[in-house]
């Protein structure tokens, strides 16, 4: 996965045509339901908007909530994509906080 300083790891792809995105966002997604060790409610905090931009078109605009796990894994695909092209993924959570990426798409691998 690309961009170890970002809360966001992009694996990404194009054949034919098409993109296909693979994104991991390290994030609790707290729902505020549940409690800490003490019997306190850990107050909610998730992802609300995370979206991807190619060429300048909004690709994915997806609208999470408390209901989606922690780290959230999610794949997709677009047309229209060519090697060399740029996507920008970003996410803003409930409380303000946010992150943004962009990578080249096919993602390199890492050699082992």
């Amino acid at each position: 996965m690309a961009n170890t300083d970002s809360t966001i790891q992009i694996r990404s792809s194009v054949k034919k045509g098409v993109a296909t995105i693979k994104c991991l966002v390290s994030h609790p997604m707290e729902t505020g339901m549940r409690k800490d060790k003490k019997g306190k409610l850990i107050p909610a905090k998730f992802i609300q908007k995370l979206s991807c931009e190619h060429a300048g078109n909004v690709v994915l605009d997806a609208d999470l909530n408390g209901t989606v796990s922690a780290n959230p894994y999610i794949k997709f695909k677009f047309s229209g994509a060519t090697k060399g092209d740029t996507i920008k993924v970003n996410w803003v959570d409930n409380k303000g906080d946010s992150d943004a990426v962009e990578v080249e798409i096919p993602t390199k691998r890492r050699k082992k």
